[in-house]
């Protein structure tokens, strides 16, 4: 193909190099030369190429057109021309290409006489504007489309040959040139350089030689000595050719690079000389002014890729091909993304002489495919893992892919899936919704409540569909279905436990009323009994008798509702700074006297590691240590109870703390350790009965442990004693909490004479106990009211400083009549409500509080709790 030339230099290796097709064409379009990413484009070969014509790849019209467009661009004096073509391969394939054209005129002729073709390939852009960005392939001018100049000179420069191009080069004659130096022809500026450049075999220089008319010419000359049989140079052979267009056109060449973010560089290994093109500096964010060596290159490519930049350079040294994406860390953090092209020229003996690489920004381009493969792999994540059936559908209704739960839905596997219609899953009629134009896909959804199963069973299912869009139009669907039957189990028996559950709180709540209400007559009464009558030794032991079931009876209930609360989640921790000593002290309080009864021996070890002050629970943690030391003393009949407590870790604000109480007593069976902590399972089970108890008390005592983060345990063995150990943990404050101040205060029998008091309470009964304990605790002044509309008349007429309000009455109940004196007395004037309630669970008291009543106390009552909510009002009315 005698219009295509071998061109060497720095800008044809770059054009060699360049992504994008580029070419150059006669005006009548026909191929003078094509790059290897031209023909690749194209489909077609150089040679093929050499005899082909712009029309043949465009078609006749579309050529005569575009040849129109281009005339009329040329004659506006635009040196650029722009058109989106239709190509046809060899194969018959059609190929969209974005074609920029540039006119290469002779400014002499005035005319054109050929230009040069940018051809990119945009058939995706196309056929899928959603597709990422197409690339902008690198552009670079083909320059230099001239014959090339042969001469050959003898060492001291007198011109023996050159060739006849000279006339059409240089505008001389060869004649004129042979025989003579020739020296007076080359540039000032550049003869110097050229004189002192000592010339390698081979080598390349570039420099200005002076036209037969006066202008000068740029000439790139590549030169080859011819030695004799002893090495000395007979002669210096050189081929040059005219580069001046290239160089008239470097600006042109730096803007291509720019839009294709491109960077050029070269190192000429036998100068050891590196250079890069000004946009190469820019792509790195380095002063064009500071130079760069060769080695210091890796040093601008990522530390986790250096190794496998060195690998690719030194392999493109041995000819292996260099085309390698790599990263660059800024100054900033952010990271760039290179693709760099590198092609290395050998010498006769195989050694590497120089190395021309590009360097390319292609990170817009890679943040594109790093989010595409970012969504793919997310897509297919979902579909592999989700619990849910995936199934993708054509506008056909068939079946294209489906996920493996999908496999376990319809008991098809996935290859049985693809191709089938979807028909035969969820029904004929739901598949004609499907595809109906109706787009409310909530009605479909709707309707597909059962799936067939390839077994011939339903399967109930959940199911949503989701339209799959591309380039903004509907290709199909995504039955996405969730099998509820499982879930429908569970939602049946969840109900069935709910409905028992309140069931069971109901009963709880009903019980706890109508036991603590008859609970309330005799408790109090044999409390009054036995603190205010003169009984005999017969009578006081009855009424003790009767006085102690009652209080066991108490127990129990209070033991019921306390685990039933528990288990239901409905306890929380009022949490409070105490001491763990005296805590443990006003427990012993409590207990000591049964142990002194049974002549047992108390023993208290409170290692010196665990904290004076915590913050917890006390009242809980007293209820624990109650449980386990008063079954410690109840089954020991000889020997004592040993307490033990130490800090096993700590923190900024918290220790773990661990409580034992261990015993001397009866023991316990291993087999029967599993059990203790059961529900009503008593220890006395594997004896004969001779304790009382409810058998709640180490039931409540796991599950309150649990509550404060712990756990209980038990080491014995049976008739060598028992041994209970548990932890908590417990929040410090820097050891600086401070404990609230003792509120409780003595009620001087005069202040409370003073007192007038108003008992709301329908039961005769306890209207009298009330009244007695009252009397006892020195308050003379007491009037009844039988419901709310009596209480309501009353604080009318009257000023009352307390009023005990039953919340159960007829009429009115206590809650309705206290609202009504909350809103219609002011409230200096209202009297102090204490809410008077068998309903004792778990939220009661807050409840009733929130109504605007003061103070609560459950039934049934003793002289201890109307105390204590006396000694409450007298704290705040003082």
């Amino acid at each position: 193909m005698q219009h295509f030339v071998n061109q060497t230099d720095f800008y044809s290796q770059a054009c060699a190099l360049a992504p994008i097709g580029m070419a150059m064409l006669t005006s009548e379009g026909a191929f003078l030369y094509v790059n290897q990413t031209g023909c690749e484009i194209i489909g077609y070969t150089q040679s093929e190429l050499a005899l082909l014509n712009l029309t043949d790849m465009i078609g006749r019209e579309e050529g005569l057109a575009l040849k129109q467009d281009m005339n009329e661009s040329m004659f506006n004096g635009h040196s650029l021309f722009a058109k989106e073509v239709l190509f046809i391969e060899k194969n018959g394939n059609a190929k969209w290409m974005d074609l920029k054209l540039t006119f290469i005129r002779d400014d002499n002729k005035h005319e054109t006489p050929f230009f040069i073709a940018y051809m990119t390939d945009i058939t995706d852009k196309k056929a899928n504007e959603l597709e990422w960005l197409a690339i902008k392939e690198d552009y670079d001018l083909i320059t230099g489309n001239v014959l090339d100049l042969i001469s050959y000179i003898t060492p001291d420069g007198i011109t023996r040959y050159i060739s006849p191009s000279v006339r059409d080069l240089l505008g001389y004659e060869p004649k004129e040139l042979i025989g003579k130096t020739n020296f007076e022809l080359y540039h000032p500026d550049d003869f110097e350089m050229l004189k002192s450049s000592p010339l390698s075999d081979p080598d390349v220089l570039t420099y200005r030689v002076r036209h037969q008319d006066g202008r000068y010419l740029w000439f790139e000359t590549t030169y080859k000595a011819v030695k004799d049989e002893s090495g000395n140079v007979q002669k210096l052979i050189g081929i040059g050719r005219d580069i001046t267009n290239r160089k008239n056109h470097e600006d042109s060449l730096a803007a291509a690079q720019n839009i294709a973010m491109l960077g050029s560089w070269e190192w000429d290994i036998a100068k050891q000389l590196f250079t890069m093109s000004e946009h190469c500096y820019k792509i790195f964010n380095l002063d064009t002014k500071q130079p760069v060596q060769k080695d210091e290159l890796i040093s601008l490519i990522h530390p986790d890729d250096q190794n496998k930049y060195r690998t690719a350079f030194n392999d493109a040294l041995e000819g292996l091909p260099f085309n390698h994406e790599f990263r660059h860390l800024q100054a900033d953090g952010k990271i760039k993304f290179l693709n760099i092209r590198v092609a290395v020229n050998f010498d006769d003996n195989g050694n590497p002489v120089k190395m021309l690489g590009t360097t390319q920004d292609i990170s817009d381009r890679k943040r594109i495919e790093l989010n595409l493969e970012e969504s793919v792999q997310r897509y297919t994540s979902l579909k592999k893992y989700n619990h849910d059936a995936i199934i993708s559908i054509d506008l056909n209704g068939n079946i294209i892919n489906g996920n493996p739960v999908a496999e376990q839905l319809t008991g098809y596997p996935v290859k049985q899936l693809i191709g089938l219609s979807i028909s035969t899953v969820i029904g004929m009629e739901n598949y004609k919704s499907l595809l109906s134009d109706n787009k409310d896909y909530t009605i479909v959804e709707r309707s597909i409540d059962k799936i067939s199963h390839s077994s011939g069973h339903s399967v109930e299912v959940l199911a949503t569909v989701a339209p799959i869009i591309v380039n903004k139009g509907l290709v199909g669907y995504y039955l996405i279905m969730k099998d509820i039957t499982e879930q429908k189990n569970l939602l049946i028996a969840k109900e069935t436990a709910e409905k028992m559950n309140k069931a069971k709180s109901e009963f709880l709540a009903m019980m706890s009323h109508e036991i603590r209400t008859p609970m309330n007559g005799v408790i109090g009464m044999t409390d009054l009994l036995l603190q205010t009558t003169e009984l005999d030794e017969q009578q006081l032991e009855y009424v003790s008798i009767i006085s102690k079931s009652g209080e066991t009876l108490l127990r129990l209930i209070n033991d019921i509702l306390d685990l039933s609360k528990i288990e239901s989640g409905k306890t929380e921790l009022q949490v409070e700074p105490f001491q763990i000593r005296e805590c443990i002290a006003e427990t012993l309080d409590l207990l000591t006297h049964k142990a002194l009864e049974k002549n047992l021996e108390l023993i208290i070890n409170v290692n010196p590691n665990v904290p004076e002050l915590v913050i917890g629970d006390s009242n809980r943690m007293r209820q624990v240590l109650i449980n386990l030391i008063g079954n410690a003393i109840k089954f020991t009949y000889s020997g004592g109870v040993t307490i033990t407590v130490q800090c096993l870790s700590s923190d900024f604000n918290q220790v773990r703390c661990q409580f034992t109480v261990s015993d001397t007593g009866i023991g316990i069976p291993l087999a029967r350790h599993h059990q203790l902590f059961d529900p009503f399972y008593q220890l006395e089970h594997f004896m004969t009965r001779k304790q009382e108890g409810s058998g709640l008390g180490l039931a409540i005592s796991k599950r309150l442990v649990e509550l404060m983060h712990g756990e209980i345990w038990v080491e014995s063995a049976e008739e060598k004693g028992a041994t209970f150990h548990f932890t908590v943990v417990l929040q410090v404050e820097n050891n600086h909490a401070v404990l609230h101040p003792d509120s409780k205060n003595n009620i001087v029998e005069s202040e409370l004479h003073s007192i007038k008091v108003l008992i709301a309470e329908d039961n005769e009964v306890n209207q009298l106990v009330l009244t007695r304990m009252l009397d006892k605790l020195g308050i003379v002044s007491v009037k009844t009211a039988l419901n709310g509309n009596e209480v309501i008349q009353a604080a009318a007429y009257e000023t009352f400083d307390i009023i005990f309000m039953d919340i159960e009455m007829p009429e009115m109940n206590g809650v309705e009549a206290t609202r009504v004196l909350k809103e219609t007395l002011e409230s200096k004037k209202c009297p102090y409500i204490i809410a008077v309630t068998a309903n004792a669970l778990l939220g009661d008291r807050e409840k009733y509080l929130q109504t605007g009543m003061d103070d609560y106390i459950s039934k049934p009552l003793t002289i201890d709790s109307i105390s204590e909510a006396l000694k409450k009002f007298n704290t705040i009315r003082t």
